[in-house]
């Protein structure tokens, strides 16, 4: 399990150049690059914005802060997992012809979307300033939160890199796996709003957690739960570990299966 770190370290510049390669990429040959950024939540934020207040009548305080607060953060989540669940398929062909450690791949586009959601922060900090609410102390607690949400992408990033190099069908049901985890998670609504009978989907949902403690620090303006916070990491470092020796187990026939 250590040889990771030390993999890792030893092959550091390669690591770096990749991440960098994917943040460059993401929006590579468009005419307002890395702007994307900011526009594509921004976009998203404009629709449920409309659809919610004013068409299904939601009446959320505040209600375009409280939609960052939750959306921005998914954006980070879903995107992270769509393109790593991927990753050793696209790179097929340099696999097959160049060493490196395979772990480089998952750990690149889930630390590149890390740092495209720590810069698509600002846009929530600019509506909780618009909105009159201001920044807080309570701001400090955020990288607790985003280290919560960044172990729980990699964990299931480096399960499903793995997996979907022998399953293909799996890229037909990630997409709908997001789409119903996505309705399961506190977004475009408050937990306090769902049935007593159905709360237990909330409570088994990791994001839950991680959604709330942003909207705790910039929409509640308050210090988030720290204990369900401090113990999802540990729970994110232990299925990380798993999560890392599935990865290693299957590597040994990528060459094969691609």
């Amino acid at each position: 399990m250590f040889n990771v770190f030390k993999n890792l370290y030893k092959y550091r510049e390669l690591l770096k150049t990749n991440i960098k390669k994917e943040i460059r990429g993401k929006y590579k040959n468009s005419f307002l690059g890395v702007l994307w950024s900011f526009l594509n939540p921004l976009l998203q934020i404009a629709v449920y914005a409309i659809v919610f207040p004013l068409i299904l009548r939601n009446t959320q305080e505040n209600y375009v802060i409280f939609l960052c607060c939750g959306l921005i953060p998914w954006t980070f989540f879903s995107t992270a997992i769509s393109r790593a669940a991927f990753t050793m398929i696209e790179n097929g062909n340099i696999l097959k012809k160049v060493y490196f450690p395979r772990e480089i791949l998952p750990i690149s586009i889930v630390t590149s979307e890390a740092i495209n959601f720590v810069i698509s922060t600002i846009i929530i900090m600019a509506f909780v300033l618009l909105g009159g609410l201001g920044i807080t102390k309570y701001i400090l607690f955020y990288p607790l939160v985003l280290l919560a949400q960044y172990l729980l992408v990699l964990a299931i990033s480096f399960v499903l890199s793995s997996i979907t190099v022998y399953f293909r069908d799996l890229q037909h049901l990630i997409g709908v796996a997001l789409q119903l985890l996505f309705y399961a998670t506190p977004i475009v609504y408050a937990a306090d709003t769902i049935p007593e009978a159905f709360k237990w989907i909330l409570n088994i949902n990791p994001m839950t957690y991680i959604i709330n403690g942003y909207r705790d620090i910039f929409y509640h303006q308050q210090a988030p739960a720290i204990m369900p916070i401090l113990l999802l990491i540990v729970a994110d470092i232990i299925v990380c570990i798993i999560g890392y020796l599935i990865f290693n187990k299957l590597q040994k026939g990528f060459a094969e299966e691609l």
